[in-house]
């Protein structure tokens, strides 16, 4: 019985999709509870998923209720990001130029990371560090090797949340794979 390279190729075709549909299946079964439902895990672990208190007197400080222990913690209402050691006590602070689509606030960890790519505007970018999703588009911090910032009312939807380079760099060899990611507003 010979078997024509169409019958094949429709074998081979319908035993990958098959071996990606369980790879799938798989992955989503394994995602720790914090990374597949962020809002609960805000409120499980005491993130506040309202505005955190901040300390008037010191805008630049770690607001009270953002998590304990090693983590990144981003503002999305102040622009502010925090590298915050084992100790609680802040490494290194400052502000980002946020893209388009905000993550929710919760916790989150770093997924993937990039040295150098070209962002969802078309701009060249480096030391990305991608922890969330929204609307189908990743969302990181990275930093765009000219300096700019994402570009204000675009028409390209973008997650990109851009450092300085000099941020970028110092978050880029704080945020690991697996590093926690707060947001708060």
């Amino acid at each position: 019985m010979a078997v024509s390279s169409a019958g094949i190729v429709a074998g081979l075709t319908a035993a990958a999709l098959a071996t990606v549909g369980f790879l799938g299946w798989q992955a989503a079964a394994h995602v720790p509870a914090d990374l597949a439902h962020p809002a609960d895990a805000a409120r499980t672990s005491g993130i506040s998923a309202t505005k955190a208190p901040r300390d008037s007197g010191r805008p630049a400080a770690l607001p009270s209720g953002s998590g304990k222990g090693e983590r990144v913690v981003y503002s999305v209402d102040d622009d502010r990001v925090w590298l915050v050691g084992a100790a609680g006590t802040v490494l290194r602070t400052f502000t980002v130029a946020p893209g388009a689509l905000d993550p929710s606030p919760g916790a989150y960890a770093v997924t993937s990371r990039a040295n150098r790519v070209t962002g969802t505007d078309g701009t060249p970018v480096e030391h990305v560090v991608r922890f969330a999703t929204a609307q189908g588009l990743a969302i990181g911090f990275s930093a765009a090797v000219d300096g700019s910032a994402p570009a204000a009312g675009a028409d390209v939807r973008t997650g990109a949340i851009r450092a300085s380079r000099a941020d970028g760099n110092a978050l880029w060899d704080f945020a690991t794979l697996g590093r926690r990611v707060v947001v708060i507003r």
